[in-house]
């Protein structure tokens, strides 16, 4: 990662200065979410498409 990337999370982006972030390890690279949007990547990963590289592929979890 160079200096000028930001760790931000991939749905809200807010800062690692403003909340934890938690590592997605993805075949291209890594992205962060916060906790507060952990629940869209499992429930509503179509928000994600066009900042989550993959998110088109990912199934919402059924309940």
């Amino acid at each position: 990662m160079n200096e000028n990337q930001k760790l931000q999370c991939v749905n809200c982006e807010r800062t690692v200065q403003e909340v934890p972030l938690v590592p997605l390890v993805l075949k291209n690279g890594q992205a962060y979410i916060c906790p507060q949007c952990i629940p869209v990547l499992i429930h509503k990963p179509q928000v994600l498409i066009g900042k989550l590289a993959g998110a088109e592929s990912l199934q919402p979890h059924e309940h």
